[in-house]
């Protein structure tokens, strides 16, 4: 389909396989594509923050969508000073959500969308428990029928566990504590994706401090990271390039014509 001629331009909502696999047919074309792949968005929290409003959005950030949304909080950063505060309220929010049939008015958390999808999720679980994480809720799939997985909480991530460097694409919530928003930028940026990004704090400095080094395409304060059609969509390094929505996102398929017309000879 990207080398028919009809074909001016594509935009890919995928993995990152798909994403190379996309750009570089593109790009043997010279054609525009536009990326939007994978996200482990990092959710910082300060002391400053109401932490009942943070987490109450902290579980919606990681558990949207059964915890497969590209724009989901997955990496958790939360300051020393209220880490033990933040963790109490998180994992009882977290374990309160029931798992069950999506049609079930009473349901929080579906199952997940495919099998192998679980089976990853539950892998990059498996790999940080045997290297010394600590599930506090969930972290471990229930039997019986269907591609379920519990919302988890997992402390003691390390660099040498695999769900530190990729993305997990399930209810599966990694929290760190730092000791500050610097050491937080850094955790934040040392990952590979950088789609959205979210900031809790009332401190000013610290949200220009954020909105300046975060390394992400978006980058939301004191509230969830959301899709709305009226700003720019989309990520920088392997979360893709371009944008969607917005005049930005009308842009990225449309071609600048530059025109100039001389003086009138008789004028």
């Amino acid at each position: 389909m990207l080398r028919d001629d009809r074909v001016k331009a594509a935009t890919l909502t995928g993995s990152e396989p798909a994403g190379k696999s996309v750009g570089t047919i593109a790009g043997s074309e010279i054609k525009r594509v536009v990326l939007e792949l994978g996200g482990s968005d990092p959710f910082i929290v300060m002391p400053s923050t109401n932490l009942d409003r943070a987490t109450d959005v902290a579980v919606k950030a990681r558990t949207l969508n059964n915890g497969q949304s590209c724009i989901n909080g997955k990496r958790f950063f939360v300051h020393a000073d209220i880490y033990d505060a933040f963790l109490k309220l998180f994992v009882a929010k977290m374990g309160a959500l029931v798992v069950g049939d999506p049609m079930d008015a009473a349901t929080n958390v579906g199952p997940l969308a495919t099998e192998s999808g679980r089976n990853d999720v539950e892998a990059y679980v498996d790999d940080a428990l045997a290297k010394g994480a600590k599930a506090l809720v969930g972290g471990k799939r229930p039997e019986g029928q269907g591609w379920f997985y519990p919302p988890t909480v997992l402390t003691d991530i390390t660099p040498d566990m695999n769900m530190y460097h990729e993305e997990v694409f399930g209810p599966v919530a990694q929290v760190f504590s730092v000791g500050s928003l610097q050491e937080a930028l850094q955790l934040a940026n040392g990952h590979p994706y950088g789609l959205g990004s979210n900031l809790w704090t009332e401190d000013e400095a610290e949200r220009e401090l954020f909105i300046r080094d975060v390394q992400s395409g978006m980058a939301f304060i004191n509230g969830n990271t959301t899709s709305y059609p009226e700003i720019p969509f989309g990520g920088v390094k392997r979360s893709g390039y371009g944008r969607e929505l917005s005049d930005l996102g009308m842009r990225e398929f449309m071609n600048a014509k530059t025109v100039w017309i001389g003086a009138d000879a008789d004028a």
